[in-house]
């Protein structure tokens, strides 16, 4: 017979057995749970997977750059606060460009249409500075230019001179009305202070300087009690006729320049007019001259009013009226042109009182 103790270890055994059984079946359980979880996982990744963010079928996003085969995608923008703190620098008025002047001479082509009045504004120097310049050219003469003539701009306003042979500091100095240290101190000379050497051909700037002007006169033309006096044979022999009343009208029917203004190298003003564009009397008077005439005007009618003043229409195309016929104010008398030394169509317009050139702004309305 099975002892007591037999028994009882016996049961301990089942039912350790038992216990351990069981154990195992709930591990099993829980196993075959986390793998069906997983499965069930791994199947929503799957079926649920979102489209790429883009890809070679659909378009960038706004601030996306495609490089190689990655793509960088802007930073979104950043709304700073309304405060930032920083160092704050003052703002310094000067620049890096260079404020000195110009320091040797250029060339300049003449165009169609340009004058000495506009090459000289457009280079910020006076015009008898480029006459100056340009001397044995123009000969003090601005209507003396013609298109494709090459004229020496110098760098700043004064007389650019060609240094001549047996020339001293001092007396080309007093030619031009300055004094030798202007000469010699001009940076753009590049003389030598202690022993300046000036080759003869040499080109040598003279700020300040001014020239000896060989005024381009038209002679004034005459007719009887004009107050004026007859200097230029060829004039209309005329006797009495119309009379100016002392207020002038435009000449043309534009009423601002195309070329020279007036100063001294150019004693009259160029107005703007088209070819063939009509021409009028500034004032009534008789025609003391009407055609060809040397000196750059070209054709050319000149007007005597019979109180001192007289009117000069330069460059004409044409003429359409004569000599000895008395013209009223306003009325049609030729057509503008480019004839005589003339770049382009304008019309070159004088006043004169009693043989001297005025200014016709003073007297235009």
């Amino acid at each position: 017979m099975t002892s007591l103790k037999e028994k009882v270890l016996k049961g301990q055994s089942a039912a350790s057995s038992q216990n351990q059984a069981g154990k195992d079946h709930w591990l099993t359980i829980a196993f075959w749970a986390l793998a069906a979880l997983m499965v069930i996982l791994l199947a929503a990744v799957i079926i649920l997977k979102p489209e790429p963010f883009f890809s070679d079928t659909q378009s960038l996003p706004q601030g996306a750059v495609q490089v190689g085969g990655e793509t960088a995608v802007s930073l979104p923008s950043f709304d700073s606060p309304n405060y930032v703190t920083s160092l704050v620098r003052a703002s310094d008025g000067h620049t890096t460009i260079s404020v000195d002047p110009n320091q040797s001479a250029t060339t300049y082509t003449v165009q169609a249409g340009d004058s000495i009045f506009a090459i000289a504004k457009q280079f910020d120097i006076k015009p008898e500075s480029v006459l100056w310049a340009n001397y044995d050219q123009l000969k003090d003469d601005p209507q003396t230019i013609s298109v494709g003539m090459t004229l020496k701009i110098p760098p700043v306003d004064g007389v650019y001179y060609k240094w001549q042979e047996g020339d001293t500091l001092d007396a080309v100095a007093s030619k031009y009305q300055t004094n030798a240290d202007a000469i010699l101190n001009w940076f753009g000379n590049r003389l030598d202070i202690a022993a300046p050497q000036i080759e003869p051909g040499t080109f040598v700037m003279i700020p300040g300087g001014k020239g000896e002007f060989r005024q381009w006169v038209v002679p004034t033309f005459y007719r009887k009690n004009a107050g004026v006096n007859k200097s230029f044979p060829g004039a209309c022999e005329v006797g009495d006729g119309a009379y100016g009343s002392g207020f002038f009208v435009w000449p043309a029917d534009n009423h601002y320049l195309s070329g020279n203004d007036f100063w001294d190298g150019h004693l009259g003003i160029d107005i703007a007019a088209g070819m063939g564009a009509s021409i009028y009397a500034t004032d009534s008077g008789v025609v003391v001259y009407a055609g060809g005439i040397g000196g750059g005007y070209g054709n050319v009618i000149v007007i005597d009013h019979g109180n001192g003043y007289q009117s000069v229409y330069a460059h004409l195309s044409s003429v359409g009226v004569s000599c000895g016929s008395s013209v009223y104010s306003g009325q049609l008398i030729g057509r503008a042109g480019s004839t005589g030394n003339s770049t382009g169509p304008h019309l070159h317009f004088e006043i004169r009182f009693n043989g001297a050139f005025i200014n016709p702004w003073q007297v235009l309305p």
